[in-house]
């Protein structure tokens, strides 16, 4: 077992590095959703602000109200395109964290395998060696007992 040791530190580490990588992909899901929510807010709050100004319009249109409402429109299209960008770039922050954990993932499994292996091969040699020791206990007990037969044919 003492030679499982190496193997042993080596799953420990693979395992802390798969802990903080599926870490940082938790908080960058959680970061997406954010940002999502955010998006669906301003286009909410969009879609109202339009209506509020479409009946605004009905009841009294001047030119210094059109200039009002296309001004802040223009803004809402601004942070909206921002918030696009930014779930743009957070879904690409997250793809590349769920392939660092797929990654460390594999590492894991492969150390497990790894140790998986050494184990039935040391349970191998084992029953291999307790095998030969039954086998030379077997055959000393039976010379030892034709050793003690009397010799009549003679």
């Amino acid at each position: 077992m003492n030679d499982l040791q190496p193997l042993m530190s080596l799953l420990q580490q693979a395992e802390q590095e798969r802990d903080t990588a599926l870490a940082n992909q938790s908080r960058l899901m959680e970061n997406m959703e954010a940002i999502r929510s955010q998006s669906q807010q301003l286009l909410t709050y969009r879609k109202e602000y339009e209506q509020r100004w479409s009946e605004q319009f009905q009841a009294r249109g001047g030119i210094e109200v059109m200039r009002c409402y296309q001004s802040f429109n223009e803004r809402i299209h601004q942070a909206l395109a921002h918030q696009q960008r930014s779930e743009a770039h957070a879904e690409l922050q997250l793809h590349a964290a769920q392939a660092r954990t797929m990654s460390c993932e594999m590492r894991v499994a492969s150390v497990k395998k790894i140790i998986d292996r050494r184990v039935s091969e040391q349970t191998k040699l084992a029953d291999r060696q307790e095998q030969k020791l039954t086998d030379e206990y077997a055959a000393r007990s039976a010379w030892k007992s034709s050793d003690q037969l009397p010799n009549s044919a003679y």
